[in-house]
């Protein structure tokens, strides 16, 4: 059954190819229904790997996606093409990144954000799975400095992440945030993606669309796109780890056509 997905509304560039998996259209069982990626969380192995043959299938992509073992760092690694050598290997990254025909970038998530860049030129793409730890470590200026182009000539395209209503954090984290603020209007748009969630001064609401924001401009990258979802509230549609700790992973790719 084919799987379903949005098509991310940005401009990209006509030969780059971008799509965001929703969770109809597969064949894994509760509570993986229906169109899990990921094989790390207790799914069965065969659905899986049928889900993902659909995928390649319905969305015609030029060649298997680049899977990673995700592990919320900030490593990221380079995503072969068409005339690439074949790996069976799923290296542990938090995002890739190509220049080559055929080349798919792929990152699973349920709650963490995902984020697909391009150039305007459409000559490079990357994936990046930019959950809190990664967003702060650095993941997206790290994924921005793989680009040969400069990062006002970038496009970036937010997936759907955990909503600024909905995800809890303590007063660390946004301290974090702020020792790696590349400057002060970073540190400005950080603060204002905080919201105080009780008296005592230790709960905030984050806004992980905004810090994502706040640290691609800093970087140098003005066209953003996207960032209007929220994978907890939107049950039918998103898989949410904080809403269901067992449950299966959306995809969201990117790839140069061949």
């Amino acid at each position: 059954m084919p799987i379903d997905v949005i098509t991310p509304q940005w401009p990209a560039p006509a030969n780059v190819g971008s799509a965001i998996t929703l969770r109809s259209g597969g064949c894994s069982t509760a509570p993986f229904e229906q169109s899990n990626l990921a094989l790390h969380v207790q799914d069965d192995p065969q659905d899986v790997v049928a889900n993902r043959k659909s995928l390649l299938q319905s969305l015609k992509l030029p060649s298997q996606p680049l899977w990673l073992d995700q592990v919320h760092g900030t490593d990221l690694v380079y995503a072969q093409g068409l005339n690439g050598p074949a790996s069976a290997d799923t290296p542990q990254a938090d995002g890739s990144y190509s220049d080559q025909p055929g080349a798919v970038c792929a990152v699973l998530t349920a709650d963490c954000l995902p984020v697909l860049l391009c150039d305007r030129a459409g000559t490079q793409i990357a994936a990046a799975h930019a959950g809190w730890r990664g967003l702060c470590g650095g993941i997206l200026r790290k994924t921005v400095a793989t680009f040969k182009q400069s990062p006002d000539q970038l496009l970036a395209y937010l997936g759907p992440a955990i909503g600024p209503r909905i995800f809890e954090v303590g007063g660390e984290v946004l301290q974090a945030f702020l020792d790696k603020a590349q400057n002060s209007q970073q540190q400005q748009a950080i603060t204002a993606a905080f919201t105080l969630r009780d008296s005592a001064g230790d709960k905030y609401l984050a806004d992980l669309y905004a810090l994502a924001r706040a640290e691609l401009s800093a970087s140098g990258v003005t066209q953003i796109y996207g960032g209007d979802y929220c994978s907890y509230s939107d049950s039918e549609r998103f898989y949410s780890y904080r809403r269901e700790p067992k449950t299966g992973r959306n995809g969201s790719l990117i790839w140069l056509r061949g």
